[in-house]
């Protein structure tokens, strides 16, 4: 244009510069209101296709005012509308890809949310259902100690009332509830249960599932020591090393081979590490000896 300087190329270029700003804008339009971009992407190619060629033929049937028009005109003028539509369509669907990605991640931590409330609503009724038969066993034989499991109970309500608003807790916050727990259970098994806990003072800073060993606890007294007539003992420990926490529930007793005996508490917990930690978390039960029973949770935190 500037080597051979006309008024005719001048308006030429300024005409077509309008002409193919119309134009775009007004396949943008046709874009949104027939909802293409909504249609499969083999669709959108073929589209992308056709439209440049009518495009070009369009815009070259508008240079024709100023200049005679050609079939090689109407082929270079695909390449900028394609160029273009590539631009857009490329851009439209990296976005869509984005929410869509974020939407899925957003939903996927929704249903873990409802999943865990779910679980963690299953858990309480029954942990209540267990404390109160305690209670309920010691109100004619021995008042006093009804009263002191009362309050045993209150605190235990009151943390864990606490507890369901969080996926997580810290670990001396449930051993304080795992405490509580075993001697309201004291009072009803009398010497019929004893205890031990042996706690690693770096682990009580971790984090964990709200009612994770009380869960495992409560199993090892109800399917463990209520069974045996001489009673037996609960042990729990933890320990960190390298980063993973270990958790580990033993009891007297021995393991049945039904599903069942592995308790409502085994298989709450695990589905609820599943949802919380994946891979990272594991749990499992095993009969160590002919009188003993081990649960072991293992949270990975690195």
């Amino acid at each position: 244009m500037f080597n051979t300087p006309s008024l005719k190329i001048l308006l030429n270029y300024l005409f077509l510069l309008v002409v193919g700003i119309a134009l775009t804008h007004a396949y943008r339009y046709f874009i949104l209101q027939f909802r293409i971009l909504k249609l499969k992407i083999v669709y959108q190619l073929f589209f992308i296709a056709v439209s440049s060629l009518m495009l070009s033929v369009i815009f070259c049937v508008a240079g024709s005012v100023f200049f005679v028009l050609s079939l090689e005109e109407v082929i270079n003028g695909i390449v900028p509308f394609l160029f273009w539509s590539i631009i857009y369509f490329g851009f439209h669907y990296l976005e869509n890809y984005k929410k869509t990605e974020i939407q899925n991640l957003r939903w996927e931590a929704a249903s873990k949310d409802i999943e865990l409330n779910k679980l963690k609503s299953q858990l309480n009724p029954h942990f209540m259902f267990n404390s109160m038969n305690s209670i309920r066993a010691l109100i004619d034989e021995n008042p006093a100690k009804a009263k002191e499991a009362v309050t045993q109970l209150s605190n235990i309500l009151r943390n864990t009332l606490l507890m369901n608003k969080n996926k997580e807790i810290v670990l001396e916050e449930e051993l304080r509830i795992v405490k509580d727990y075993l001697d309201l259970e004291q009072i009803r098994y009398e010497e019929r249960l004893r205890y031990e806990m042996d706690i690693d003072p770096s682990s009580v800073t971790k984090l964990v599932p709200p009612l994770i060993i009380q869960a495992q606890v409560e199993n090892a007294i109800k399917h463990g020591i209520s069974k045996i007539t001489g009673g037996g003992v609960v042990k729990v420990k933890t320990k960190l090393e390298n980063n993973n926490l270990l958790l580990e529930v033993k009891n007297t007793g021995s393991l049945n081979n039904e599903k069942s005996d592995t308790g409502f508490g085994f298989a709450n917990s695990k589905q609820r590490l599943e949802l919380l930690y994946g891979k990272k978390a594991s749990i499992e039960i095993n009969e160590e000896s002919s009188n003993e029973v081990t649960v072991r949770i293992k949270i990975s935190y690195n």
